[in-house]
């Protein structure tokens, strides 16, 4: 396949994701960057759930980051807390209401039903679609925003506890299945 033809499938059905979370987030007042906004917390952990993390993550500009928050947070739907760490540093989560709206919307079920008649339910897609986000994120020099258990800091520690091997915290198992700005991917031996 040539990249011109890969490009323009994967344009394609970009737009078409875009256009189903335009349908879904209208009733709300939501456009597809406020649930994307909404997704991104809902799988991050406490060193990305900042309005620095957000930004990085969408890859949007400082300004456009922060109407997006406080629109999310006047609905209701994002809360702020302060660190207790560094007062510099503000925290968002999602509030009850916004875990269950983001869980009503996304993925939008017209893309559920349509992975539901695809071959082993898109799994093979999603492993070629993971190899070339991974490409992407090298070529471009971004972060992966891995899953902390997926990363060259994660620790196991002895009787099932973790630990993050660059900020020397502990990690909750719930924590290590979380996406991190921080996130490295281990090296890879050579063969």
């Amino acid at each position: 396949m040539s990249a011109e033809s890969l490009y323009a499938l994967l344009e394609r059905i970009t737009n078409l994701l875009r256009n189903e979370e335009r349908a879904v987030g209208l009733e709300h007042g939501l456009q597809p960057v406020h649930l994307q906004a909404l997704h991104y917390l809902s799988v991050c952990n406490r060193y990305s759930n900042t309005p620095a993390g957000l930004t990085e993550y969408l890859g949007l500009t400082k300004g456009t980051v922060s109407q997006t928050i406080t629109l999310l947070e006047g609905k209701g739907l994002v809360g702020k807390e302060s660190s207790s760490t560094d007062r510099r540093v503000t925290h968002l989560h999602l509030t009850g209401e916004g875990r269950a709206l983001l869980g009503a919307l996304l993925p939008p079920p017209l893309f559920s039903r349509t992975l539901e008649g695809l071959p082993d339910g898109g799994s093979g897609l999603e492993a070629s679609l993971t190899g070339l986000l991974r490409a992407l994120l090298v070529t471009h020099g971004q972060p992966s925003f891995g899953v902390c258990s997926s990363c060259r800091h994660f620790q196991r520690e002895a009787q099932g506890r973790f630990r993050c091997g660059l900020t020397q915290e502990p990690l909750s198992r719930a924590d290590s299945a979380l996406l991190c700005r921080e996130h490295s991917a281990p090296d890879v031996p050579a063969s």
